[in-house]
This record gives C-alpha cells, structure tokens and sequence, in this order.
C-alpha cells in the first residue's frame, strides 16, 4: 500500500503541525486580501500607494523574519532536546535583534521615505497619478512607523513558540487580530457608525491596532503557561547569553538575516522593474499579489513545518531517518500546491472584477494570477529545499541559493527583458519565473546529498 501506517503516522504529524501554520497565514493573508480590495474600492491611486508601501515594509518584515528565523534553527534543535535552558537563551537574543532592527527600520524609513517611494512612480502612468500616489503612500506610512514594535516582538513570541511545536496559539492571536483589523478597516476607510472616512489612513489605523492586540495575546498567554514554557522564566531577569552560543547563532544566523533582507530587497527590486511599464502595472501586480499570497499559504506553511520537524529530528539524532523524511515533505508540498494552484487559475478571471479599477489593470492582473497558479508547484519545491538546508544551519549555502539566485539570476532576467524587449508584462513575468526551474535543480541536487543533516547546538 502506498500510505503504510509508518507513513500515515508521519503525514499526521506534519499536519498537525502544518495546518494551524496554514490557517494562521490563511486567515492572515485573506483578511489582508479583503483590506486591500476595500482600498482598492477607493481607486487606482490609493490602492498603488498601499501596494508601494508594503512592498517596502515588506523589506524590513523579512528583516524580522531572517533575524529571527536564524537564531530559530537553534530553538527548535534545543527544543528537540527539551533544553528549555537554551530556548530562553535564543528568546533573548530575538528580542535584542528586534529592537536593533527597529531602530535601523524607523531611521531609514523616516529619512528616505520620499525617495523610496518615487523609485515606483516613473514611466507612463497609465490611469494612475503619480503625485496622488506619492501623498497617500507617505500617509500611510507614516501610521504603519507605529505598528513595527509590535510586529516585531510578536514575531519573537511566534517564532519561538512554533518552533516548540506549539502553533495553535500563535494562529488564535492571528485570529483574533486579523478579526480586528477587519473590523477596523471597514469603519475607518469609509467611515461608518460615525467614524470619519480616512482612506489610507484607516486602513494603517487598523492595522497597527491588530498588531498591538496579537502582541498581547502571544505574550500574556506565554507568561501564563509557564509551566507548559518553562523557557519564559526568568526570561527578563538577566540578558545573559553563553558566549559559544553567541557567536554560533552570529555565524548561523547572520547570513539568514542578510539573505532574508537580501531577497526580501530583491523582490521589491523586481516590482519597481516591472513598473517601468507604468502604473497600471504597479495596480496590476498588487491585484496578482494579494490573492496569490491566499494561495501561497500551503508552502509557506509546509515550509515553516519543514523546518520545525527536520530540526526536531536533528536535535534529536535522527540522522539515518532525516532524509527519507525530507524527501517526502518535499513532494507532500508540491502535490497540495498543484490542488491550491488550480483553485488559484480557477479564480484569476472573476477576482480582478472586484476593484474600481480600468479594464487594461483588470486584463494584466488576471494573466499575472494565471501565471503564478501555473508556477506554483515551482514555488513549493524551491521553498521545501530552502528550509529543508535551513533546518541543518547551512545558512552560508541557502544564502547562496536564494537571495543571490534572485539577484545574480531573477533581477537581471527582468531588467534585460524590460529593458531591451518589447514584451508586455506578462511574457517577462512570465520567463522570470521560468527562471526558477534553474533554482528547483540546484536544491534537489543539495538536498540529496545530504550535506544540511547535523546538530548545530553542539559547540
């Protein structure tokens, strides 16, 4: 029989860890969904300075997200140990490296806002206006400055829970925030029950308050379980941090912090390449983004549990099983992407329809949804080797494999076709995401060797 009871018992310990990560990120990614379709309700120029501006915050979220996620590899190999000890090490150095980041992230953000922001605003304009653009995107980011320490000690709370294993709290905070930024986007963009009708600045309002209330939740939860997370102990009582390990998670860690800014920077890089076809293209290109990031829950999430299981098994010595394990989240992950890629192409065509948007925006959005449905089993493979390397603390390798792969490899491919083709946009999105059938081949060959399997808390 193809599903043994050793293979049953295994996928239903994936699942078990997978699907609140995908209900947490589902639920996320479509409340953010219907945000940006009541935004993209107001107009073209609203909805692209919104699309601008989280394409930029969306840099320093991977920031968070690569800081974190590096020194993460080494919780969830203590945790693998049941070492609570070295957990509450690992929990603080996230909450030192978040404020670190905060720091750098309001100073730059606050000191080139203007500039940044003009780097998508070039080109024929399409329906869009490119002054109107420029006033909502700095509106609204100024209101998002406020929501950044909140996101990120969040992140710290989230990351080192899962990497325990336990993600249902980290998706009931989800749950309960995204309710609230729900809330608060529907009576502050257009004003209802009385409120004032603010447009862009609702919708940052709202957001920002969701972020302080998964904020809470994650953190009064965790110092009421202390039993359960005996890690959260004297968490705060002292910032002490073994040297060894110190400088173990700085070699393991940095080059994922880099890679994940890197990558993050280089696919803001690529939409502002796209934009050199115009405005209408920005607005499209939200459009694709915002339902493919519905769809993209499934590898995301398969990834995340990649990671938290092979660690647990590395920490753990399973190094004769890890393998096999491996392959086979691997090729769970590309079999439900093929399913949630077909639910995507089936709604390519009716989704666009919703926004107050011109026909030529509606036209381009449908076939950049159509091209990432297609791309989609593509997207999980790359993502399954990336936290399957990961998970072994080969940092130094996946540095190598994705963030320079964007832009040694992805970026050049579109600026090129920008530049000196006249493809429309959806031939070059197209060839560059054709790109990363050269990134599948490099990462099985990786996986296979089996160079990632080892134990990185021992020092």
């Amino acid at each position: 029989m193809f599903l043994t009871r050793e293979r049953t018992h295994f996928y239903k310990k994936v699942m078990i860890v997978a699907i609140p990560i995908m209900i947490q990120n589902g639920i996320t990614n479509f409340v953010s969904m219907l945000d940006n379709i009541m935004v993209g309700r107001v107009g073209t120029d609203p909805m692209s300075a919104v699309a601008i501006v989280n394409q930029l915050v969306f840099v320093w979220n991977l920031c968070i997200f690569g800081g974190l996620s590096g020194i993460g590899i080494f919780t969830a190999q203590f945790a693998g140990k049941e070492d609570e000890e070295g957990i509450r090490y690992t929990f603080r150095m996230q909450i030192g490296l978040v404020a670190i980041l905060l720091i750098l992230g309001l100073l730059i953000f606050g000191i080139f806002d203007t500039r940044l922001i003009e780097l998508y605003l070039h080109g024929d304009s399409g329906s869009g206006d490119p002054a109107m653009t420029l006033r909502f995107a700095k509106d609204y980011l100024f209101v998002m400055f406020f929501g950044f320490l909140p996101f990120g000690l969040s992140q710290v709370y989230s990351t080192t829970l899962r990497s325990k294993g336990e993600t249902v709290v980290p998706m009931v905070a989800s749950v309960v925030a995204v309710a609230v930024n729900l809330t608060g986007n529907y009576i502050l963009i257009f004003g209802k029950f009385g409120a004032p009708a603010l447009g862009v600045v609702g919708a940052a309002l709202a957001t920002v308050a969701s972020r302080f209330v998964e904020m809470a939740i994650l953190i009064v939860w965790t110092h009421t379980h202390k039993e359960k997370h005996p890690f959260i102990v004297g968490a705060y009582t002292s910032f002490r941090i073994p040297s060894q390990l110190l400088k173990n998670c700085i070699a393991k860690g940095f080059p994922l912090l880099v890679n994940e800014s890197l990558w993050a920077a280089g696919m803001a890089a690529l939409t502002q390449t796209y934009s050199r076809k115009g405005l209408d293209v920005v607005a499209a290109t939200n459009i694709n983004s915002t339902i493919s990031n519905v769809g993209n829950v499934a590898f995301i999430a398969m990834g995340v549990s990649i990671g938290i299981i092979l660690g647990h098994e590395l920490g753990k010595g399973h190094f004769s099983t890890v393998r096999r394990d491996a392959e086979r989240l691997s090729l769970f992950s590309v079999l439900i992407c093929f399913l949630f890629g077909a639910l995507l192409f089936l709604v390519s065509g009716p989704f666009p329809r919703i926004y107050n948007t011109s026909d030529e925006v509606r036209r381009i959005a449908t076939g950049l949804i159509r091209i990432s449905a297609v791309c989609m089993p593509i997207y999980a493979y790359v993502n399954a080797a990336y936290f399957t390397l990961r998970s072994g603390g080969r940092t130094g390798i996946t540095f190598l494999f994705d963030s320079c792969f964007v832009w040694i490899a992805s970026l050049p491919a579109a600026f090129l076709l920008v530049r000196f083709t006249d493809f429309d946009i959806l031939k070059i999105f197209f060839l560059v995401q054709m790109v990363d059938l050269i990134k599948c081949f490099i990462g099985f060959i990786m996986v296979r060797k089996g160079i990632w399997i080892r134990d990185i808390t021992k020092t």
